[in-house]
Parts: structure tokens; C-alpha cells; sequence
């Protein structure tokens, strides 16, 4: 911690970087760590680089300051978020690797160890987790608190993951204490859907199945299917969840198109199936029981894959 705050002080320009395709722990441990060097160092200067964010994040401090193209700037200090290797920073991997300093953040269990400072902790809910960790809690604003408390509602489906652990709860309420907006945080972010993410959402479930003997559920979202409903890919958001919770079930997979001939597969599993495992040998990555990866072929042949490696654990 002490190495950190050195190098965030030694630094006048620093950059923020996340993964590809933020969700809701990339954004809010991206936007934290922004508010927090803003209010506590004054005259830094912190940019945050992420593809474009959902709508609905963008109630944020700094939100629409979020710079969504690569820059060829030489920073003194780039800070990674919730990354597990320099290849998920997509774009924007350049901000990082020309940086004069790196440092390294995350809580996933493929991440291999990157960044002139690293500290990874995968038993860890999220990455705002990790991030408040080394926050000084009586320095932390309340734009700030409700940043770092979005992402981790975000990574523990609302404090109900297997992740969610005494320290979660401890830090939550550290947050929550700043007086910011549980309820609206939760509903606008997490629950609040569109109505053709609905309409996705139903033909998902309506067109899966089940394999191994019912433990494993599983359906597809093609091209044709978001064309048909006038959605995206953000409409995939919770979906997944939904198969999740179907009796029974040890694992949920869900593929979607992004492609001619690749898919992006999400995996959740319930108690007895390690997905990261499946996820990191295919290309991917993530948690014990949310991972993802994207597979090039048909979803046929990818699913089969998927299905041989759960069977081997189960």
C-alpha cells in the first residue's frame, strides 16, 4: 500500500485501464480509483481509458470524462484494474505498456502477474474489493463510495455469491455509511432492463436445453435472434443468471454470436464445477463460478468442448 501511494505521488499524469467490453466491477473500480487520486491528490492529473459504457453507469463522478479512444501519451504511471493479462486491455494496451510505471490490481485466479507493482487476490468479491483495500476509508468521498459499491453489487449478484465474504460485507457498510443511494444503485443498475432485453431474454430461455443428466443448462443467442428483437449484446447482461437458478442445475451456459463463425460463452456454476478452469484452458478466464470465453466455431462444436470439460468434474 505504502509503494502504491508513493508512486501515485511521485506521478503527475496517470492513466486508468480496465478490460474489454467494462462491466460493472471494471467501471466502478476504473471510476473509484479515479474519484479517489482526484479528491486526495489535487493537481494530478487521472484519465480513464474504457470502450463506452451502458447508460446506466453514467450517473458516476467522471463517468463521461472516460476517454474511449487509444492515445499515444507516454504517462508516468498507468494503474490496471481488474484485468487479468495485458491482452484484455484490448485497445487500450498501449496506454499501459508505455507507461514509464505500471501497477497491476485484480482479483482473478488466471491472472499470471503483470506491472512493475502487483497484488492479485482471487478469493477476493470483486475488484472494488481489492481497490478499497488500499483506500484510506475516512478519505473516501461519497462519488467515490458509490463507484466502488456499484461494482462490488455488480460482482456478487447483489452480495449473494459464494465470493461475498465477511470483508465484502465489512467494506460495504464503510461505503454505504457515505451516505450514498443503495436502492437506486442496485434497481437502475443491476435489476432495470429494457423491454427488448426482456423479449431476449424469454426466447434465451425458451431455446434452452439440458445436458448431463439435467445438471448443465444451456442456450444460444445468434445474430438473427438480436436483429429480430432490435437488442445487443449488452442485452445478454443477466441473462445467464436466469439459467443459473433452473432446479437442478450445476452449471449454466450461455453462447452468443459475435461473429460469422465465434461465440462468446458465460459460465456460472453452483457449487460442485471450477469454470475458471474450463474458461482459462479454452482462452478466457475469470472466477470459480463466473468465468467467460470467446471460442472460434460453430456453437455446436464449442458447446460439445464445453460440455466434455464439465463432465470430467462433475
Amino acid at each position: 500500500m505504502e509503494r502504491l501511494f508513493e508512486m501515485i505521488e511521485s506521478c503527475n499524469t496517470i492513466s486508468i485501464v480496465g478490460h474489454i467490453r467494462p462491466d460493472g466491477d471494471c467501471i466502478g473500480s476504473s471510476l473509484g480509483m479515479y474519484n479517489y487520486i482526484k479528491d486526495n491528490y489535487p493537481g494530478k492529473r487521472v484519465d480513464v481509458y474504457l470502450e463506452p459504457i451502458m447508460d446506466k453507469f453514467k450517473f458516476l463522478k467522471g463517468a463521461l470524462d472516460i476517454i474511449n479512444q487509444p492515445s499515444d501519451e507516454i504517462y508516468e504511471l498507468s494503474i490496471s484494474v481488474d484485468c487479468s493479462d495485458t491482452e484484455r486491455h484490448g485497445e487500450f494496451g498501449c496506454i499501459f505498456k508505455n507507461a514509464k510505471n505500471t501497477i497491476c490490481i485484480d482479483h482473478h485466479r488466471s491472472n499470471q502477474g503483470f506491472g512493475d507493482l502487483y497484488y492479485c487476490d482471487p478469493d477476493a468479491s470483486s475488484a472494488c474489493e481489492v481497490v478499497s483495500r488500499f483506500f484510506d476509508m475516512s478519505k473516501i468521498s461519497k462519488p467515490c463510495a458509490e463507484a466502488l459499491y456499484m461494482g462490488i453489487i455488480h460482482d456478487t449478484g447483489v452480495l449473494k455469491y459464494s465470493a461475498t465474504s465477511d470483508e465484502t460485507m465489512f467494506i460495504v457498510g464503510k461505503l454505504i455509511a457515505k451516505g450514498i443511494d443503495t436502492q437506486f444503485i442496485i434497481d437502475e443498475t443491476f435489476y432495470r432492463v429494457r423491454y427488448t432485453q426482456n423479449r431476449l431474454t424469454g426466447k434465451a430461455l425458451m431455446d434452452s436445453e439440458l445436458y448431463l443428466d439435467g445438471k448443465v443448462i444451456a442456450s444460444c443467442i445468434r445474430e438473427e435472434d438480436f436483429l429480430m428483437f432490435g437488442s445487443s449484446k449488452d442485452d445478454t447482461d443477466g441473462i445467464i443468471d436466469k439459467l443459473r437458478v433452473t432446479e437442478g442445475i450445476e452449471v449454466a451456459i450461455l453462447g452468443y454470436q459475435t461473429g460469422e463463425n465465434s461465440f462468446k460463452f458465460s459460465l456460472r456454476s453452483v457449487s460442485n464445477v471450477d469454470v475458471s478452469v474450463i474458461a482459462v484452458e479454452l482462452g478466457g478466464g475469470g472466477h470459480i463460478r463466473a468465468s467467460g470465453v470467446s471460442i472460434e466455431g460453430s456453437y455446436e462444436e464449442s458447446l460439445e468442448r464445453i460440455l466434455k470439460m464439465i463432465e470430467k468434474q462433475l
